[in-house]
C-alpha cells in the first residue's frame, strides 16, 4: 500500500484503524502499550531511569513485528509518527472500554472502501 497523506487526525483516524484490521494486532498492541507503561511506570517511581525506555522498547517492540507478520503492512508510525501515538492511545483506549468491535467495523469500511475488487 502506497503511503498515504491526511490533513488531519481526523482523516487519518479511519486508515490507523485500518491498518490494524486484525484482532490479533490490536492485541499484540494492546500488551505492547501496557506492558510498556507498567515498566515505565516502575521506572518513574522507583527513579531507575533505565527502565522508562520500557514504553518505547516494549511498545514498539512487540507492535512493529505485529504489522510485518500479522497484517503484513508497514506501521503507520513509519510515515505518521505523532499520529500514530495519538491514534495508539486512541485505540488503546476504546479497546479497554470494551468497544473493540467499533474498531473492526471502522477497519472493515475504510478497507472496503477502497478495495480493487
Amino acid at each position: 500500500m502506497t503511503q498515504q497523506t491526511f490533513e488531519t487526525y481526523e482523516g487519518f483516524w479511519p486508515y490507523y484503524v485500518a491498518m490494524h484490521s486484525k484482532a490479533a494486532t490490536r492485541r499484540v498492541h494492546l500488551v505492547g502499550t501496557l506492558t510498556g507503561l507498567a515498566v515505565s511506570l516502575y521506572g518513574l517511581l522507583s527513579g531507575d531511569w533505565l527502565f522508562l525506555l520500557g514504553l518505547p522498547v516494549i511498545g514498539y517492540g512487540t507492535a512493529w513485528p505485529a504489522h510485518f507478520l500479522i497484517e503484513k503492512n508497514n506501521p503507520a508510525t513509519f510515515g505518521h509518527p505523532l499520529w500514530s501515538l495519538r491514534g495508539d492511545a486512541q485505540m488503546i483506549g476504546t479497546m479497554l472500554a470494551g468497544r473493540d468491535r467499533e474498531l473492526a467495523e471502522t477497519a472493515e469500511k475504510w478497507l472496503a472502501e477502497r478495495s480493487t475488487g
